[in-house]
C-alpha cells in the first residue's frame, strides 16, 4: 500500500505545475538531456555496427571462414576434405597454397600474395561470387599460365586481360635461387574486398607448386553461417578424435583477423562510453530538478510525515519522481534514435540535395554511403543504462527529502 502510495504521489509530483519557472525549465532540460543522450548514443552504435558489417563482409572475401592446416596436408587433403563435409555445417572445402612473389611487367614491380587454387574446388568456397567469378575461375581452370588479379593492384599498375606479366616466388630469390621467373597471362580481375586483399594473384595450384616448392597446402571451409565457426571448429576437433586424425590446427576467421575486429570492437566500446556522458549530464540535471523539488515540497513532504508516511515513503516519491524524467526521456530518445538510424542515410541524401541546391553545389556528399544496423539487445541496453543513471542521480535528493523533520518545516507555517 505504501509503495503504491509513493508511485501514486510521486507520479502527481512530476506532473503538477511547478511554483517556479526555474524549476519547469531546469525539469525539462534534465529530460531533454537524457533524451538527446539516448538518441545519439543509439545512432552511434547504429552507424558503427554497419561500418563493422560492412568490413566483416569485405574481409570474408579474402579470408575464409574457417581453415585447416597440417603436415602432411599437401599429401592427404582429400581425404581431409571428405571427412570435414561430414559435418552439416561446412558447406564446401577447397586446397590452396599462399606465399609472397614478387610480380613484373614492363619494368614496374610489385610484391604480391599468391594463391594457388583448384578452381573447381573454389566456386563453392570463394568469398567474390556472381556470374563473371564464375566465368573467370572457368577460364582460369581451362588456361594454362593464367592469372586472376585483385582489381585494385590491376588498376595501380595499369594491368589489362591479356597482358603477360613475371611472377617470381619471393622465397626462391631470398634464397639466391637460380629458377628464372615464370610468365602467366592475365585473364581477368577478382574482388577480394576492401581490407586485405589489395595484392592478391589467383592461379592453379599446380603452377603455383611449381613457383614455391615448400609452399604448404591448407584447407579452406565454407559454412553456412559465418558467426558459427568457433562451433564447427569445436565439433571437428571432436570428430577428428573419434576418426583418429591427428595434428590438424584450425584458424577461424576471426582468428585471422584478430587484430581488426578486435580494434573495431574497442573503438565501439570507448564511443558509447564517451557518449553515455551525455546521458550522465542530463541525470545531473535531474540532480539539480530534485533538490529544487524538494526545497519547494518541504511543507507537503512535512505534512505527509505527519499523517503516518514513512521516511522510505518519501523517498520513493522523490525517486519516482525523478525516474519518471528519465522513463520520458529514455523512451523518447529510443524511439527518436531508432526511427534517425533506419533512415539515416535518406535523411543526409536529402540533407545533401537541399544543400546542394542552396550553395549551387551538386558535388556535396555527407553520409548517404553509410550503412546503419540497429541491433536491439543495444538499443535495449542503451535503455536499460538510461534509466539505470536516471534512477541513481535520485538518490541523494530523496535522501535528503526523507531526512526533513516536520517539526521544523511547519514550525513557520
Amino acid at each position: 500500500m505504501h509503495k503504491m502510495l509513493s508511485i501514486f504521489i510521486g507520479v502527481r509530483f512530476s506532473r503538477a505545475r511547478k511554483r517556479t519557472g526555474l524549476l519547469s525549465f531546469v525539469s525539462t532540460i534534465s529530460m531533454l538531456g537524457v533524451l538527446l543522450g539516448v538518441m545519439i548514443l543509439i545512432i552511434a552504435l547504429s552507424v558503427m555496427n554497419g561500418s563493422i558489417s560492412f568490413l566483416r563482409n569485405e574481409a570474408l572475401k579474402s579470408v575464409p571462414h574457417l581453415t585447416a592446416t597440417s603436415p602432411t596436408m599437401s599429401a592427404e587433403w582429400s581425404r581431409y576434405a571428405e571427412a570435414f563435409l561430414g559435418n552439416a555445417s561446412v558447406l564446401a572445402i577447397a586446397p590452396y597454397v599462399q606465399f609472397e612473389a614478387l610480380l613484373s611487367i614492363e619494368g614496374s614491380t610489385e610484391f604480391i600474395q599468391v594463391r594457388g587454387i583448384e578452381p573447381a574446388l573454389e566456386q563453392g568456397v570463394a568469398g567474390h561470387t556472381g556470374d563473371r567469378a564464375r566465368e573467370a575461375l572457368n577460364a582460369l581452370d581451362e588456361t594454362p599460365n593464367g592469372v586472376l588479379l585483385d582489381s585494385r593492384l590491376a588498376s595501380r599498375m595499369g594491368i589489362r586481360p591479356g597482358d603477360e606479366l613475371t611472377i617470381a616466388a619471393l622465397d626462391r630469390l631470398l634464397r639466391r635461387s637460380k629458377s628464372a621467373p615464370q610468365a602467366f597471362k592475365v585473364l581477368g580481375y577478382a574482388d577480394f574486398g576492401a581490407y586485405g586483399g589489395g595484392n592478391i594473384v589467383l592461379l592453379n595450384r599446380g603452377e603455383a607448386l611449381m613457383l614455391d616448392g615448400n609452399a604448404q597446402t591448407l584447407l579452406r571451409a565454407s559454412l553456412d553461417d559465418a558467426f558459427s565457426a568457433e562451433r564447427v571448429k569445436r565439433e571437428l576437433d571432436a570428430s577428428n578424435q573419434v576418426l583418429g586424425i591427428a595434428g590438424i590446427e584450425f584458424e577461424t576467421w576471426r582468428e585471422a583477423q584478430a587484430s581488426l575486429f578486435g580494434a573495431l570492437a574497442m573503438e565501439k566500446f570507448l564511443t558509447g562510453l564517451m557518449l553515455l556522458t551525455i546521458v550522465a549530464v542530463g541525470a545531473v540535471n535531474i540532480v539539480s530538478t530534485l533538490v529544487m523539488a524538494v526545497a519547494e515540497k518541504g511543507p507537503d513532504i512535512a505534512i505527509l510525515r505527519t499523517m503516518g508516511a514513512s521516511r522510505g515513503t518519501v523517498m520513493r516519491l522523490f525517486i519516482v519522481q525523478g525516474g519518471v524524467s528519465g522513463l520520458i526521456g529514455t523512451t523518447l530518445g529510443a524511439l527518436l534514435g531508432v526511427l534517425l538510424a533506419f533512415n539515416l542515410a535518406k535523411l543526409s541524401l536529402l540533407l545533401e540535395q537541399a544543400f546542394g541546391s542552396l550553395t549551387g553545389n551538386s558535388n556535396v556528399v555527407f553520409v548517404s554511403h553509410l550503412q546503419t544496423q540497429v541491433v536491439w539487445s543495444e538499443v535495449a541496453l542503451v535503455c536499460f543504462a538510461g534509466l539505470l543513471i536516471s534512477l541513481l542521480a535520485t538518490l541523494y535528493p530523496a535522501y535528503r527529502a526523507s531526512k526533513i523533520e516536520p517539526a521544523e518545516v511547519l514550525r513557520y507555517e
